[in-house]
């Protein structure tokens, strides 16, 4: 169904050492074999839809990423593919709310496309319980309140929450350890960010002076009263505009986001990175 398109598919090592599936198109070496390329591609669900006489659902998650793609012209692409599909409901998520709210503007491809939905957190309680309930059943007893913490610790971010309970998970099975405290969780964590201190580091970097600031002082007062005289005056930033430009700047990179009356760091590593670099 592809038609003249001739995909190569082979098996590769992932960054774990295990393998994985990865697929190329080495005859498309130009601008133009990677424009007809798109076209094909983004064809394909509705010829399916019509051979098999079904209707299809697709879902391409973190999709935020796709801007990135070729200068932004498979964005166009996939857009002009999916107007034309009747038969084909699509699904575009991503963990990028900033970058996913762009996405939506007038001088988009995808604005005005469809129905937005935005998600609301999973309660504290029941992300907990989940967690205790899966660690118990894979033989590692976790104490009391141990999934509430690694959900506190992780912001409540579904992502976060599931990469650290994995790690720990992890660590605790190389170990070959029957139980999980608080002390195995904050070994995992310190692990994590010695493994991110990099990224950080370049991140922190290219931020400016006044951004670093308003980051700080984001972490350090829990994202509340950032532009009161008296959390200046503490955390040592300048104007209350510039503040607010810098918290601006931020959300825009989607560094923070904003809940409510607050600030959030969105990576709750990088918001334990910064708060360890502080003190």
């Amino acid at each position: 169904m592809l038609g003249t398109v001739r995909p190569e598919v082979r098996l590769e090592p992932d960054g774990a050492g295990r393998a994985q599936l990865a697929v190329s198109f080495p005859s498309a070496r130009t601008e133009k074999d990677v424009s007809r390329l798109a076209q094909e591609v983004f064809a394909l669900p509705g010829r399916i839809a019509e051979a098999r006489k079904r209707k299809l659902a697709i879902g391409l998650d973190e999709f935020q990423a796709i801007n990135a793609f070729n200068g932004g012209s498979v964005e166009h692409a996939l857009r002009a593919a999916v107007q034309h599909q009747r038969q084909v409901g699509y699904v575009f998520s991503g963990s990028e709310p900033a970058l996913m709210e762009r996405m939506l503007g007038k001088s988009r491809p995808f604005y005005k496309a469809g129905p937005v939905m935005r998600l609301q957190k999973i309660p504290e309680d029941r992300f907990a319980e989940f967690l205790d309930t899966r660690f118990r059943a894979t033989g590692i007893k976790p104490v009391a309140d141990f999934g509430s913490a690694i959900v506190e610790l992780a912001g409540n971010l579904p992502y976060d929450v599931q990469r650290l309970a994995h790690e720990v998970w992890d660590d605790a099975k190389a170990a070959g350890r029957k139980t999980v405290n608080l002390d195995d969780l904050h070994s995992t964590l310190t692990r994590l960010l010695g493994e991110h201190d990099t990224l950080f580091e370049g991140l922190w970097q290219r931020l400016t002076l006044a951004q670093r600031a308003a980051l700080r002082a984001t972490v350090l007062q829990d994202g509340r009263e950032l532009l009161s005289s008296e959390t200046r005056a503490r955390h040592r930033l300048t104007g209350a505009s510039t503040v607010q430009a810098s918290l601006a700047a931020l959300v825009r990179e989607d560094i923070v986001t904003k809940e409510g009356p607050r600030y959030v760091v969105v990576d709750s590593l990088l918001r334990e990175w910064v708060a360890r670099r502080t003190f």
